[in-house]
C-alpha cells in the first residue's frame, strides 16, 4: 500500500506521509505558488509540478530526490501558426483558438517499456510527449492537425482541453484520452494516427439530433482499470458512463442517487467492476446535495451504488472534488480526496471510511498516490 501522496493546489505542494499515528502532512513546496498537476513517475520515483504563474506563464519542475529539490524543466510549446493559416473561429465564442500554452491539465507516465516517456494533456487542447523526463516536449502533429480537432468545444475556461491521458500497460502504443469538450480519442500507433471513440455517451446540453455525437461529449474524466484496460470509465457533464470493450461503445449509468453529476471518477486497479466518485449538484450550483459531502462506490459494474458518509461532514459542506481531486492507490484500497475549500480526507478501507488529514489547505487542484 501507497503511504505517501502529493496534493497540489492554488497555494502550493503538500506532502501527506502514514506513520505511526496516522496521515499528516510532512512538508510544503511552493508555497504561494498555483500548484495546478503533480505526477509521480513508478518507473524512477521522478515527481514533475506544474506552476501556473499567471502573468509569467506555466513552469514545470522536476524532482528526482523526493521532493527535497525541485529544479526547472522545459515547458511545452505550441509552435508558430503557419503563414496564411487562420484558426477556424470557434462554434461557441466566435474567436481563433491561439496557439499558446493556457494550461498542463494532465501529467501521465508512458508506459513501463518506455523508460523516459511521458505524456502531457494541454489547453487549448495540444498533447505533447517527452522522452527524457521533460527534459523536452514535442507537439503531436497528427492529433492538433487532424481535421476534427477545431470542432473541439470549449469547457469552463472557453478553451478545450485534454485532461485525461490512458496508456494501456499491455500495449504502450495504444492511448486513450479525454477531452473536454471532444469526447474520448484513441490511437494504437503511439499517436501517428487519431479515430475518436465510440457511441453511446449523450451530451444532453445538445439538441436531440445531436446528443450521441462523440465529438460533443463533455468528458469531466476518464479512467481505465489496469488489470483490464479494455474497461473504462467516465465522469461526464450529465452523468456515468462505462465501456467494456476499450471504447468502441459506451453505456449510461442511470438513476444514481444523490447525484450522477461530478468531475472525478477512480477504478479499483484490479477489479474493472469497482469504481469510486464524489458526486455534486449541477450546474450552476456545483456544491455537495444538501450539504454533504460523500462518496458513491459502485462493485458491480453500476448495477448498484453504497453511498459512503462515514467520517465525511454531512452538513452546511460545499466542498467541490476537482476532477484530479480523487485517487486510488496499487491495491486498491486506499484512497484519498481533496477539496476546493483546502479538505483532504484519506480511506483505507476502500471508502467504507474516512479520516480526515486537513481542513486549512488552499483549494485542492489534485490528489496523486506515490505508486510503486
Amino acid at each position: 500500500m501507497s503511504n505517501r501522496c502529493y496534493v497540489a493546489t492554488r497555494k502550493g505542494l503538500f506532502t501527506v506521509d502514514r506513520g505511526a499515528s496516522g496521515w499528516a502532512i510532512s512538508h510544503a513546496a511552493f508555497v504561494g505558488d498555483n500548484c495546478t498537476m503533480v505526477m509521480h513517475d513508478p518507473r524512477n520515483a521522478d515527481v514533475l509540478v506544474t506552476l501556473n504563474h499567471g502573468h509569467f506563464g506555466i513552469k514545470l519542475h522536476r524532482s528526482r530526490d523526493g521532493g527535497e529539490t525541485w529544479p526547472e524543466i522545459a515547458a511545452p510549446q505550441y509552435p508558430e501558426m503557419p503563414e496564411g493559416y487562420v484558426p477556424k473561429p470557434h462554434p461557441f465564442t466566435g474567436k481563433p483558438l491561439e496557439w499558446s500554452l493556457k494550461l498542463i491539465w494532465s501529467l501521465v507516465p508512458g508506459g513501463a517499456d518506455e523508460s523516459g516517456v511521458v505524456w502531457c494533456g494541454t489547453m487549448p487542447g495540444g498533447l505533447f510527449r517527452s522522452e527524457n523526463g521533460g527534459d523536452s516536449w514535442e507537439l503531436n502533429r497528427p492529433l492538433w492537425e487532424h481535421p476534427q480537432r477545431e470542432d473541439w468545444g470549449p469547457n469552463g475556461a472557453e478553451f478545450p482541453g485534454i485532461h485525461s491521458i490512458c496508456v494501456d500497460p499491455r500495449d504502450s502504443r495504444h492511448v486513450r484520452i479525454g477531452v473536454s469538450t471532444g469526447g474520448v480519442w484513441i490511437t494504437r500507433d503511439r499517436g501517428k494516427s487519431w479515430q475518436i471513440g465510440g457511441r453511446g455517451m449523450r451530451a444532453e446540453y445538445c439538441p436531440p439530433e445531436q446528443q450521441f455525437e462523440p465529438i460533443l461529449q463533455d468528458v469531466h474524466c476518464l479512467v481505465q482499470c489496469a488489470a483490464n484496460p479494455d474497461a473504462l470509465w467516465v465522469q461526464h457533464h450529465n452523468g456515468i458512463f462505462k465501456s467494456t470493450d476499450a471504447a468502441a461503445s459506451w453505456s449510461e449509468i442511470t438513476d444514481v442517487k444523490p447525484s450522477a453529476f461530478g468531475f472525478a471518477v477512480a477504478v479499483h486497479p484490479k477489479d474493472a467492476n469497482t469504481a469510486w466518485f464524489v458526486p455534486s449538484t449541477k450546474d450552476e450550483k456545483r456544491c455537495p446535495t444538501d450539504g454533504r459531502v460523500v462518496v458513491n462506490r459502485t462493485r458491480d459494474g453500476g448495477k448498484s451504488f453504497d453511498t459512503l458518509r462515514k467520517g465525511l461532514p454531512q452538513m452546511h459542506a460545499y466542498d467541490l472534488v476537482y476532477r484530479h481531486g480523487l485517487d486510488v492507490d496499487e491495491n486498491g484500497e486506499r484512497l484519498v480526496f481533496g477539496s476546493t475549500t483546502g479538505s483532504v480526507w484519506v480511506s483505507e478501507d476502500g471508502g467504507d471510511s474516512w479520516q480526515n488529514v486537513s481542513s486549512n489547505l488552499p483549494p485542492v487542484y489534485a490528489v496523486r498516490f506515490v505508486k510503486h
